[in-house]
């Protein structure tokens, strides 16, 4: 059983173990309890010109600071948190997995406009500047370099935008990583049914009435309803869905939990956060990529369907680049599948070598 609310958002709320702590540093007495923390940077200029003083990146570290870095990239709405869950840690960080906690350092940021970090909702609305994905890997790469103080990274894995931004890291900063796992996403421009239903996503938010141009005195209902029914449809696929829900009665149910958790969602970050790839287009520089790249996709996902034969036509021009398609099995589950550590366990540990 998959549930709704999990489709819906793609935070995954998991059961999460965390340690809260308020320190500036990563801690090291124990290299298993996670380790959350923030950083303020001053004067961050986006790629409009915006300057913001103090732009806040909330991350989350797990393992042996001395460790070798892996950087793990979460995807739209989601948060760093979410990779805490048992069905990636608990499959990927243990002793003796590939991600062994006692050998690696890993990094889990919240990018700009989500999570912890700073985000429209904080106060600023739609005066918060406009953010892109190369706003969101520069902020990465600054928080690695300029605040935990590492020059190079072992390992970046990515998934859905995570993966995409794996993807820019290649181009953008081609001398600072081994190794990149873009997962659940394509190295080209969001194009097709993927572009056209972040468009009625971003759209039905904008063109409500009660939006009010992001100054919105209550919440813009009929925008939002629209968006939650888009992104159910962007990010899940039938066969998935029929089998969480097998029956009229369930169905219904789960449609009126989805209805329910519209009048949560801040409309401001939901709008930010899917206009930010609207530029998004790695593919002109794929053979400028340094990094070994070993990039999956499951048979199952209907955002990037394996029938449009992007990935393997494209992972050519890499010139360390490889490609492996997963078959849908009762462990994949559609999009959400990079959530899965299990699926790609022995790809890690061959890109690792």
């Amino acid at each position: 059983m998959r549930p709704m609310a999990h489709l819906l958002t793609l935070c995954s709320s998991f059961m999460v173990i965390r340690a809260v702590f308020c320190s500036a540093e990563p801690q090291a007495a124990d290299n298993r309890a996670p380790f959350e923390s923030e950083w303020i940077v001053s004067d961050f200029r986006f790629h409009t010109g915006q300057i913001l003083p103090d732009l806040r990146l909330h991350y989350i570290t797990v393992g042996n600071p001395a460790g070798e870095p892996v950087l793990i990239l979460h995807g739209t709405t989601g948060n760093g948190s979410q990779f805490l869950s048992d069905s990636f840690a608990g499959e990927l960080f243990g002793q003796n997995q590939p991600l062994d906690t006692s050998k690696y350092f890993i990094i889990l940021p919240d990018n700009i406009g989500h999570g912890k970090s700073s985000k429209p909702s904080d106060g600023m609305r739609a005066n918060f500047p406009q953010y892109n994905y190369e706003d969101m890997v520069r902020a990465q790469y600054r928080l690695i370099k300029e605040h935990l103080g590492i020059n190079h990274l072992r390992l970046i894995i990515g998934g859905s935008m995570g993966g995409m931004h794996a993807w820019m890291w290649g181009e953008m900063y081609p001398d600072f990583v081994d190794a990149l796992m873009p997962l659940q996403c394509l190295p080209v421009e969001i194009a097709g049914k993927n572009r056209i239903l972040r468009r009625i996503i971003t759209d039905s938010i904008r063109n409500d009435p009660d939006w009010e141009n992001g100054d919105y005195e209550k919440l813009p209902l009929q925008g939002l309803t629209i968006a939650g029914y888009a992104r159910f449809a962007l990010f899940t696929n039938s066969l998935e869905i029929y089998e969480s829900y097998p029956t009229r009665d369930k169905a219904d149910l789960a449609f009126e939990g989805m209805s329910s958790r519209i009048n949560t969602t801040d409309a401001n970050d939901l709008l930010y956060a899917f206009e930010a790839s609207s530029d998004y287009n790695p593919e002109p520089g794929l053979e400028e990529i340094r990094a070994r790249v070993f990039a999956m996709n499951t048979e199952d996902d209907s955002t990037n369907p394996p029938d449009l034969n992007i990935l393997p036509r494209v992972i050519r021009r890499v010139k360390n680049g490889k490609y492996m398609l997963i078959p849908r099995s009762k462990d994949t589950a559609g999009h959400r599948s990079y959530l899965i550590g299990k699926l790609y366990t022995e790809q890690l540990r061959e890109i690792l070598k």
